[in-house]
């Protein structure tokens, strides 16, 4: 029996987003298995290589969604991830950005003396460039991932707030898949990263659907954090509760990194609405 695999696209978005995850670990799964029993001597290694088959079937599987269920060949231009000048100018600026507001973040909290700033005793510049590096991989998989496909597939039932606020809501969820205690210990977290999602989501909306902010301001985030964190230039003085300063130190799981989030959302957030009038 033939299946009409274009029906999906007239099923709703939580129906397909169930059925595309389906696909998903079908393949997946499989090649985890015997992978993880082969590689586990080296649980670090096993990590990087099931999470990276993981991602290269993601992306696999994009090409066939898209061709299948919606006749759309070019699934990247949908995510607004085209290679063109505009997307890399506006990843440059969303790294920037990324990168001013986490040392904002700590320069204002030596200021208030939460924290103090100390002089590396490692390599730091190989800690900046790895960071850097690393920092652009993790974005870009997840931007692909939350502002890419999620974000089309909500934005084709549902308006751009409300597809904002169940991206945010999701990216949340997924990233506290880990045990009660976990959960319950660094929830302070949780509406950080339900407003970093919502702030992507703007962020691509007033830059006229392109991914490139997405990236650029997801990585400056993860690559200030990395420089400070690895390159132990920081020391908490304990003045404050770290729900001020950041559960184990990180400075969106506490106060302050939700202000400066806040404020980074709330400039998007005029920019969307001054967007709308216009228009």
């Amino acid at each position: 029996m033939k299946v009409n695999f274009t029906n999906i696209a007239s099923y709703p978005a939580p129906l397909r987003l169930i059925i595309f995850l389906f696909f998903l670990l079908i393949l997946w799964i499989p090649v985890a298995i015997p992978l993880s029993s082969l590689l586990n001597n080296d649980k670090n290694l096993t990590i990087i290589v099931i999470m990276g088959v993981l991602y290269l079937e993601f992306v696999c599987l994009l090409f066939f969604w898209h061709k299948t269920i919606y006749n759309v060949k070019k699934w990247w231009q949908t995510y607004g991830f085209n290679f063109n000048k505009k997307n890399a100018i506006e990843l440059l600026n969303g790294l920037s950005t990324g990168l001013l507001l986490i040392f904002g973040l700590f320069i204002l909290e030596a200021s208030l003396g939460w924290v103090s700033l100390l002089n590396s005793s490692e390599n730091l510049t190989r800690i900046v460039f790895e960071g850097l590096l690393s920092s652009l991989g993790i974005a870009l998989a997840e931007e692909l991932f939350f502002r890419g496909w999620l974000l089309e597939e909500l934005k084709r039932d549902y308006s751009t707030i409300n597809s904002a606020l169940f991206n945010g809501i999701i990216y949340a969820i997924l990233h506290f898949l880990k045990p009660i205690e976990e959960i319950i210990r660094t929830f302070p977290q949780f509406p950080a990263l339900v407003l970093l999602g919502l702030t992507l989501v703007l962020a691509k909306s007033v830059n006229s659907n392109r991914l490139g902010i997405c990236i650029g301001l997801h990585g400056g985030l993860v690559w200030g954090y990395y420089i400070f964190n690895v390159g132990k230039l920081l020391n908490y003085t304990e003045k404050v509760s770290p729900l001020i300063t950041g559960i184990d130190n990180n400075p969106m799981a506490g106060v302050m990194g939700l202000i400066f989030l806040g404020m980074l959302s709330f400039w998007f957030w005029e920019k969307y609405k001054s967007n709308n009038i216009c228009s």
